[in-house]
């Protein structure tokens, strides 16, 4: 049950969003501003790269991303160039074989489709792109597909919760449906829960998980 000290105001989550946009190396001063309306945070400003991070802030509800990428002059890329770095950046990086992908660059935004068995193949190849000098922005519409049953997935899932030792897995249950994992019961720590979901995104042709563990 939330208390009055639960509730932050909106300057509240204002002024911890500003403190933490500070410590990210990649933005300079005043380049972007911050708007906080109801707990829900509106990022605007102009950046020079698609390399953004977002930080987590106690109170926020959602983030509206209005940030644009206006390059250096000079700093340019045509789309054939960006196509190149992209399929060189996945051979050489990422942890999915291009063949797999199909790649299009429209006005330096980048497509990327195709079909993948594991999760941390379709974040993989998102991440190796978006840090290629002229993007101005990415559209992962890459599918995670399983090549395993229900129970199978839900066997392998709990198979390595038994394996790790920083998760009491007796105390957490498993349920599949189709791709979708949840995960539920308790256990002794934050980071205790945020492991469980870990191996659970680590099984192939996992496309959501569902993390209602709670925290003794």
């Amino acid at each position: 049950m939330a208390t009055t000290t639960d509730v932050r105001s909106d300057a509240q989550i204002q002024a911890d969003v500003l403190e933490e946009l500070k410590w990210e190396p990649r933005l300079q001063p005043n380049e972007i501003g911050v708007i906080v309306k109801d707990g829900v945070v509106t990022l605007t400003g102009t950046m020079t790269s698609y390399t953004a991070k977002y930080a987590a802030v106690r109170g926020v509800k959602a983030v509206a991303n209005e940030i644009e990428v206006k390059l250096f002059p000079g700093t340019e890329r045509s789309d054939a160039d960006i196509a190149e770095a992209v399929v060189r950046a996945v051979e050489r990086d990422a942890l999915i074989p291009i063949e797999k992908l199909d790649v299009t660059v429209s006005d330096g935004w980048v497509t990327l489709r195709g079909n993948v068995e594991w999760h941390y193949q379709r974040e993989d190849a998102y991440e190796v792109v978006r840090r290629i000098a002229g993007v101005k922005g990415v559209r992962n519409l890459i599918v995670v597909k399983p090549k395993v049953s229900r129970t199978d997935l839900k066997k392998n899932i709990e198979d390595a919760l038994i394996r790790t030792a920083q998760v009491d897995a007796k105390n957490i249950t498993v349920e599949v449906q189709g791709t979708k994992v949840i995960l539920k019961g308790t256990v002794r720590s934050w980071a205790e829960k945020q492991e469980a979901e870990r191996q659970a995104w680590a099984a192939p042709g996992v496309t959501e998980v569902d993390n209602q563990i709670t925290i003794k």
